[in-house]
């Protein structure tokens, strides 16, 4: 059995989690709140000012309780996972198991990251439900669409577009005369896509003052959808901002591995019925020349 632990991304967020868990692990909690510089528990149990759909404090506060559910399933289970899977956001909770950086550091570069993004305004971001990355490609060759990025490749049938807010409704309009669901997003960004650019050098320059350690646990990079390579860790973060997350790639690399067990480490449980959808499309049998 080869147990992997998935850790969510933003979206994964919502008012009353870590409710079970702060208690549970209070030094790392009030750890965070030092160096954030509030209560994450008020933000993430009574969210007042609603500031837990605010980029700049949904990130610390997703991957403080990812990391605090991580150590929830270690204790449970008497065991480290074989391997780890984060989306988005969730590949700094999945480096933190990894060992790759302290708890400290993971969350002052999750702070910086949401406090660059909520800073970077303009566009949004598509869902689109139904067709695969080709038939994607088809209909914006048919649009003449060159100012939409494929951004999140979740399923081979879910795919999220970032881009102009203009452009992604008359390409949602374009799907549904097709016969697809397209479902905007609540975001006023386009993540992961070429919009990211100037916010991405910021984070370059921030990121380049930490040093990493080897992994102690094989980790799938967003950016490569296969294992990080040691000396990969800034660059691969980096990338990651202005490149699309290839989830499917991701799990379905995973899904090669002997009796493959998932454990998600939110119980949003979005993750997991990704996996299963990805389960029902195999990759093809490998043949020898």
């Amino acid at each position: 059995m080869t147990l992997i632990f998935l850790a969510p991304g933003q979206g994964a967020q919502e008012r009353g989690m870590g409710a079970d868990l702060f208690d549970a692990y209070p030094t790392l909690v009030d750890e965070a709140e030092s160096i954030l510089g509030y209560s994450l528990r008020n933000l993430c149990l009574q969210d007042p000012d609603n500031r837990l759909s605010n980029t700049a404090y949904t990130q610390p506060a997703l991957y403080t309780v990812t990391v605090l559910n991580y150590l929830k399933q270690r204790d449970q289970l008497g065991r480290e996972p074989d391997f780890v899977a984060g989306h988005s956001l969730g590949e700094y909770s999945a480096l933190f198991i990894a060992e790759a950086f302290s708890f400290a550091d993971g969350l002052r570069l999750t702070q910086k990251r949401g406090e660059l993004m909520a800073a970077t305004q303009g566009g949004g971001m598509l869902a689109v439900i139904g067709p695969n990355r080709a038939e994607i490609e088809t209909i914006f060759k048919e649009a003449g669409m060159e100012s939409v990025d494929i951004a999140n490749l979740n399923t081979p049938s879910q795919t999220v577009l970032s881009g102009p807010e203009n452009d992604l409704q008359f390409l949602g309009a374009l799907f549904e005369r097709h016969g697809h669901r397209a479902v905007p997003l609540n975001v006023n960004t386009a993540f992961h896509s070429r919009y990211m650019a100037a916010m991405k050098s910021a984070f370059a320059a921030f990121i380049a003052d930490f040093a990493f350690s080897p992994l102690m646990v094989p980790v799938i990079s967003n950016f490569t959808a296969l294992p990080y390579r040691d000396g990969e860790i800034a660059n691969n973060l980096v990338q990651q901002l202005d490149h699309g997350v290839r989830w499917t790639e991701s799990i379905q690399y995973l899904l090669q591995e002997d009796d493959p067990q998932f454990v998600e480490l939110s119980s949003r449980n979005i993750l997991l019925r990704m996996v299963e959808e990805i389960q029902r499309h195999p990759l093809p049998l490998k043949t020898s020349a």
